[in-house]
């Protein structure tokens, strides 16, 4: 389990916005170039790990700053289906 944990905050960590564009087209929810540029920037090189509750809060706080409330609420959700 560790190792897939691992994983998934190594893809979190080094999300491009191409990558970010693709997740939030394939579980509908809408993020535009601009913001999903500045999402990536502030998740990559970070090292956060999305299985940590208060850090999954933190980063969703900081989400709905450059994006808006809508849109951190969709990435917790994509969030959540990655740690389950």
């Amino acid at each position: 389990m560790k190792m897939i944990k691992n994983m998934v905050n190594l893809k979190v960590n080094m999300i491009t916005s191409e990558e970010l564009l693709k997740y939030a087209k394939q579980f509908h929810f809408e993020v535009s170039r601009d913001e999903a540029d500045k999402i990536a920037a502030y998740l990559r090189g970070k090292n956060f790990d999305i299985f940590d509750d208060r850090t999954r809060s933190q980063i969703v706080r900081e989400v709905a700053k450059i994006s808006g409330p809508k849109t951190a609420k969709e990435l917790n959700k994509l969030f959540i289906q990655f740690t389950s």
